[in-house]
């Protein structure tokens, strides 16, 4: 993964959140301020999560933008939300890692890919929610490349 997607910077460990909804902004913020995105593309991170969940399984979410967010998009970046205590994504759905994905063009496809096979071993996504190490996140999320 391109070291400029995913950095340090971009990852929160043991947050601790109310709901979905902030959840959600925590991650879309993370993008923001790395200069990934423009602040309205938290907004449609948020519209987005109302028409379909971005629930993966596992206790992994990726919330990401509409497709109309595109022009709110500066560069392809990622961010990570570590929530041990878990976030209610509705359905019976808890998340416990959110993925955050602003992509450029069809980029986040090739990202989404890559998420999609580390999450699903359910051993992975373990390691994503107990580890205290941002670099093991960036490591543990390459190994889908």
């Amino acid at each position: 993964m391109a070291q400029n997607i995913l950095s340090t910077d971009k990852i929160v460990l043991n947050a601790a959140v109310a709901n979905k909804k902030e959840a959600i902004e925590l991650a879309g913020k993370l993008l923001v301020d790395a200069g990934h995105v423009e602040a309205e593309y938290v907004e449609k991170m948020l519209e987005r999560e109302q028409l379909l969940t971005t629930y993966l399984g596992n206790g992994v979410a990726i919330p990401h933008g509409t497709n109309e967010s595109k022009q709110w998009i500066k560069s392809t970046g990622i961010s990570i939300v570590q929530v041990p205590g878990g976030v209610d994504f509705g359905e019976g759905n808890t998340a416990y890692v959110l993925i955050g994905i602003a992509g450029v063009g069809d980029e986040h496809l090739e990202i989404l890919s890559n998420i999609a096979v580390v999450c699903s071993e359910e051993e992975n996504v373990k390691r994503l929610i107990e580890t205290s190490s941002k670099e093991q996140i960036i490591a543990i999320l390459a190994e889908g490349e």
